[in-house]
């Protein structure tokens, strides 16, 4: 397959490496590229005042357990501002979504009959996911 082969050109003095540092250091470098096009493709000013207007809604909401009728108006307004954040992340996790689905083809292709402790996937997740915690934190991504 024309993808396996520039993949293998890509990351392929990888794959000879241990399989475990091999699909972490995958995992970094692909989603350090995912989060700079977050970074991007988002207005961070804009993304920032909406994380701060809903932590100041969820503290309106915490107070307001005595009366239910005002925590039903305050959990609607957080409703709306957490629709209107997730609609800002679509454009970026379209643009990086078939991408990613490819290279995971690839993966479970080199990977697939390799004997890691968690398995490739779960390899693979969880440096991921680690890695852009540190990474958004570093970068001041919100």
């Amino acid at each position: 397959m024309v993808l396996n082969s520039l993949f293998n050109k890509i990351f392929g003095f990888l794959v000879s490496w241990n399989p475990l540092w091999a699909l972490i250091i995958i995992s970094l470098i692909l989603t350090f590229i995912v989060t700079i096009i977050y970074k991007l493709f988002t207005n961070q000013k804009e993304m920032k005042n909406l994380k701060d207007e809903l932590t100041a809604i969820q503290k309106e909401l915490k107070g307001s357990k005595e009366n239910p009728k005002q925590a039903i108006e305050i959990q609607k307004r957080l409703m709306e501002k957490n629709m209107k954040y997730m609609m800002k992340s679509v454009k970026p996790m379209l643009i990086t979504f078939i991408p990613l689905i490819i290279i995971l083809g690839w993966l479970k292709t080199t990977y697939q009959d390799i004997q890691l402790p968690l398995g490739w996937i779960w390899v693979y997740l969880i440096s991921s996911l680690i890695f852009s915690i540190v990474l958004r934190k570093l970068l001041k991504i919100y």
